[in-house]
């Protein structure tokens, strides 16, 4: 198997672990893509505008990682701020019960 496939098989994994939310998979494949895209990087064998296109592909996968993990994070802060409210809420009642 050639480091361009490999790479290709990486993103592929990567994709299918965002769609599963599966984060620790995520995290290793993100090494195995470094990985596999300094092997790419090496081998110094293949056509430049088809490492352009894998690696614009690469990129791609990136940014989708970096949305969805953005808005992940934006609705844990979210369902953070809602509990300490509740729990102000509470200490409110509490207050004055």
């Amino acid at each position: 198997m050639t480091a361009l496939q490999r790479l290709d098989d990486t993103c592929d994994a990567l994709l299918g672990a965002l769609g599963e939310r599966d984060w620790d998979t995520i995290a290793r494949l993100d090494v195995a893509c470094r990985t596999c895209i300094d092997e790419v990087l090496e081998a110094h064998a293949y056509d430049e505008e088809l490492l352009r296109v894998k690696l614009e592909g690469v990129m791609e996968v990136y940014r989708s990682l970096i949305e969805v993990t953005t808005g992940e994070r934006q609705a844990i802060a979210d369902e953070m701020m809602q509990i300490n409210q509740a729990k102000n809420a509470s200490k409110v009642y509490h207050l004055f019960s």
